[in-house]
């Protein structure tokens, strides 16, 4: 009889089997050495499902042996503590290379060193690799277009995520109760991809859990211990978004393609985070910069000139050491989650790499606090300069970041200065919270929009205001910064403020020494108010006059035409408004109105 010897591998993978039951392995003496049998306890013992898988080969093969003409043993010597400690660099495999010397036998491998390190010792080896259809693989029976995931656990019924992220809805996919041989049976085909499949990876193998990414199906496994049952699910993205595909404003996009170096994107589980990642990754590869992504598992989309990058030695600050080496111009930071992986987040961006990094977060502010505590807070603006909220499939909110010595917001005494973070809306620039270290602590404080202003900064916006009055009585101010304002006036009043060419703006500026952002104010619809007070209607030689109950004395009103906006007024004493015919509001009123049932006055203080 000739004499084959097994390794592991074509064991688990089922691929000696495959040979046996083909014919093309007949009338032989199988030789299992010892430590490929103690290799498969051990990782039975650990719940490795590879162990299960390997013995109960080892069995069929014993089974198969009267059928076929076989003769299975087991031989050779246990492996020593010493030997299994130096496993990993191949003490285990010199062992079985040596098993077959012994007996002068063929090795069977589906392991390529294994099979080049017997040729060079001048032992026989047959290399099996097979090819598993990807049609005969259990699990794709239950996907289609619409499917996101689908999760199958012992002693339920099979279930399905179907629609697209934000709207989906699980649905039951089959009645019959599934059982622990068939997710076995299931487990069994996927591991197996491992060692056949170059699509396929074993990103996590832990006891009781593995992570398996072939192709764009990312796979979990999970059994006793870690879990109380047998549970696989299976994720598969439905779409590939482009920026283009996203409600992206000018602004922004500029931001992306200019500005921004220090990107989060941050969202609940399953809102599109990692979709919209992948679509960065691949606008800045369009764009002619080298991308790189760092991920576990790798399951972004991305175009094939990107890199995907795993962890090196269990560790994503390993695999940094190699990035600087390949000088990227952005990385895709997929999954920030563990405190070390904030850290090697930071170190990256300081050192001038482009970083867009994923976060799990239920709202932006939540994204930039899982920041506090991991990196000094000083340097928070300059890891990231922009927050990207995703929800339901879409960009929902974007903040702008920005370090500034200050007195914080509220706060009235000089020697309070201290440096603050402030958190504006990108899209308007408005301040909505401030973080800055009050006593020992870090505190993040929302800045409301009508916050009372006082001291030096009141001033400003009130001679502003004074200013800018000529040209809209209800003029709105908001001081940006040291040296901008954004003022804020009804939009026909906005020509005669600019003026021909700007010049008119220009002298303002040069007038009030501050660079004036003019805007049309954005008023409310005026549709769903309470219905306009009564107000008698009379003119004077120089003005029209509108008569209120006298209650309403110093409250501030919108004037409405034919359900338009006008203007803002205060009313003054005895309830009379009294507002200039030379002036653009007199004009309109008289310009739109045919009679006093046109003109609607609303009360603005409820």
């Amino acid at each position: 009889m000739s004499k084959i010897v097994s390794d592991t591998s074509v064991i688990i993978n089922g691929n000696l089997i495959s040979q046996i039951e083909s014919g093309s392995v007949r009338n032989s003496e199988i030789i299992i050495p010892q430590s490929v049998f103690d290799e498969l306890q051990s990782q039975a013992s650990k719940k490795k499902e590879e162990g299960f898988v390997g013995l109960e080969r080892i069995a069929k093969l014993k089974s198969l042996s009267g059928s076929y003409g076989l003769n299975v043993i087991v031989s050779g010597s246990h492996p020593t503590s010493d030997d299994v400690k130096l496993a990993g660099s191949g003490r285990i495999d010199s062992l079985i290379v040596d098993i077959a010397r012994q007996n002068d036998a063929v090795l069977y491998t589906s392991d390529r060193v294994q099979h080049l390190v017997a040729q060079a010792g001048g032992v026989d080896s047959v290399f099996l690799k097979s090819e598993i259809k990807k049609e005969s693989l259990e699990f794709l029976k239950f996907f289609d277009s619409e499917t996101m995931s689908i999760h199958l656990k012992e002693n339920q019924c099979a279930l399905a995520k179907r629609g697209k992220p934000g709207s989906f809805r699980l649905t039951k996919i089959a009645d019959e109760v599934l059982d622990r041989s068939y997710l076995e049976m299931v487990s069994s085909q996927i591991l197996d991809l491992v060692n056949v499949s170059d699509s396929t990876s074993l990103e996590i193998s832990k006891i009781g859990a593995s992570v398996v990414q072939h192709e764009d199906y990312r796979i979990a496994i999970t059994s006793p211990p870690f879990s109380e049952s047998f549970e696989i699910t299976i994720v598969h993205p439905i779409i590939s978004l482009s920026l283009d595909d996203y409600s992206v404003s000018e602004k922004l996009m500029e931001r992306f393609s200019d500005d921004a170096e220090g990107i989060v994107i941050s969202g609940a589980p399953g809102s599109g985070k990692s979709t919209l990642a992948s679509g960065l990754a691949n606008f800045y590869h369009e764009q002619g910069k080298i991308v790189k992504t760092f991920e576990s598992p790798r399951d972004l989309q991305v175009q094939s000139g990107v890199t995907q990058y795993g962890k090196l030695d269990g560790s994503f600050d390993n695999a940094a050491d190699i990035l600087l080496l390949v000088r990227p111009d952005y990385t895709i930071f997929d999954e920030v989650r563990r405190r070390e992986d904030f850290g090697t987040f930071a170190d990256l961006r300081l050192t001038g790499v482009g970083m867009v990094g994923v976060v799990h977060a239920s709202s932006p502010l939540d994204a930039i606090q899982r920041f506090i505590g991991k990196i000094e807070l000083g340097i928070i603006p300059n890891v990231l300069d922009t927050v990207v909220f995703v929800k339901d499939g879409a960009i929902k909110k974007v903040y702008d970041l920005e370090l500034k010595v200050k007195v914080p917001t509220g706060m009235t005494e000089s020697d309070l200065a201290r440096p603050v973070i402030e958190i504006r809306d990108f899209e308007d620039d408005s301040l909505e919270h401030e973080i800055y270290t009050f006593g020992e602590e870090n505190v993040i404080v929302p800045v409301g929009k009508n916050v009372e202003k006082v001291g030096i900064q009141k001033l400003a916006e009130d001679k502003i205001r004074e200013t800018f009055k000529r040209y809209d009585p209800g003029v709105e101010v908001e001081v940006l910064s040291d040296n901008r304002v954004k003022v804020m006036v009804n939009e026909h009043c906005i020509a005669s403020i600019i003026g021909r060419g700007g010049s008119n703006i220009s002298e303002l500026e040069k007038f009030l020494k501050v660079h004036i952002d003019v805007v049309a104010k954005k008023f409310e619809d005026f549709s769903s108010m309470s219905e306009s007070i009564p107000f008698s209607f009379s003119e004077s030689k120089t003005s029209l006059l509108l008569l209120v109950d006298r209650d309403y004395t110093s409250m501030h009103a919108d004037i409405l035409v034919n359900e338009k906006f006008v203007s803002s007024v205060r009313i003054g004493k005895k309830g009379q408004i009294k507002i200039p015919k030379r002036s653009d509001t007199a004009r309109m009123i008289m310009g739109d109105s045919s009679s006093k049932n046109d003109i609607q006055v609303i009360l603005k203080d409820f």
